[in-house]
């Protein structure tokens, strides 16, 4: 991108998703995609697992109680996201027709194989309405794992679009500092942070990795209250505290490359937050900082990065053989 390039606005989504409701939070989705493309911004980002909803019941539920665990799992399922489906066509034209790029936190099936299995994944839509991008979290975290299977390194990437270079890692990933400095690696200039954590050292996370990246981060979680669960859901009275009034406060941010907010943190409020990024600002810091350029060092330290695809069943004919040499053909 040229260094002059005009500065542009960005929003992060704090909004709660019509809970474990895949069409109601895909419309809520798309009037938010609609709303930030009229204010004048060219990218929104919504927070991990919008849609249907981020699985919270399983910090709340012990991992023994199969029979709560299993039917929440099952209603997660029926309202998860195939790529492509009715709803990302329905994301994919709101991004066209609002001209501006988003990126969506789903839960979604492993199509691919048994059709049962979830990954957080991030939808990365370009603001013509196209998905240039699915990442799957290479990690779920602690009790996530419940409920998430873990991706593998064919979905880590960084997007081009025409605002700039986007990557992303979902929550926890921003602490695994290897997946940080293969984004860096690979040029990311805007990098969103999609989450269900907040506050410190959330907060604190962003504002590093800004700095270590010399990038713009978008920290974008849920604002959920104890009033979007339903009644009808036993979990709600049986486990969640009852003076628990907000779930999640949300603590949305927005930093810039010198580890500054610039918007937020939002707290306790479904909102969008926007920022101005300066598309100068994509280089001119790294003269003191490049990690992944005259900081880096590739003499004492190097990253490989297996980006190769793990399906769980293959056909014969796509198996690789070798001949008597052992040499692959």
């Amino acid at each position: 991108m040229s260094s002059n390039a005009k500065p542009f606005t960005v929003a992060a989504a704090q909004a709660a998703p019509v809970f474990l409701d895949r069409e109601a939070t895909v419309d809520k989705a798309c009037e938010l995609i609609a709303e930030a493309g009229a204010a004048g911004a060219r990218l929104i980002v919504f927070p991990e697992c919008f849609i249907p909803t981020y699985p919270l019941w399983v910090w709340f539920i012990q991992p023994f109680k199969t029979r709560e665990l299993r039917d929440l799992y099952t209603e997660l399922l029926d309202n998860a996201i195939s790529v492509p489906d009715s709803a990302t066509d329905r994301l994919c034209a709101a991004a066209a027709d609002a001209s501006i790029a988003v990126t969506m936190g789903v839960n979604e099936l492993n199509t691919e194989a048994s059709g049962a299995t979830l990954y957080n994944s991030t939808l990365v839509i370009d603001a013509d309405g196209d998905i240039v991008g699915v990442h799957r979290k290479l990690m779920p975290t602690v009790a996530e794992r419940i409920v998430h299977g873990m991706g593998d390194g064919s979905t880590l990437d960084v997007y081009d679009l025409n605002i700039g270079r986007l990557s992303c890692l979902t929550c926890w990933e921003n602490y695994m500092p290897l997946a940080r400095y293969a984004m860096w690696a690979w040029g990311s200039q805007i990098h969103i942070a999609p989450t269900w954590d907040r506050g410190e050292p959330w907060i604190s996370t962003l504002r590093h990795t800004a700095k270590e990246g010399r990038v713009y981060v978008v920290g974008c979680c849920s604002a959920v209250s104890r009033d979007d669960i339903p009644d009808r859901y036993g979990f709600k009275e049986a486990y969640l505290p009852g003076d628990l009034e907000w779930i999640n406060p949300g603590l949305s941010a927005i930093v810039d490359p010198d580890g500054k907010i610039i918007a937020g943190p939002a707290e306790k409020e479904e909102t969008i937050l926007y920022a101005e990024i300066d598309p100068n600002e994509f280089a001119g810091p790294r003269f003191q900082l490049d990690v992944a350029g005259h900081y880096g060092r590739p003499d004492v330290f190097q990253l490989i990065v297996n980006r190769e695809e793990r399906p769980m069943i293959q056909d014969e004919e796509d198996i690789p053989f070798f001949d008597e040499d052992l040499e692959e053909i």
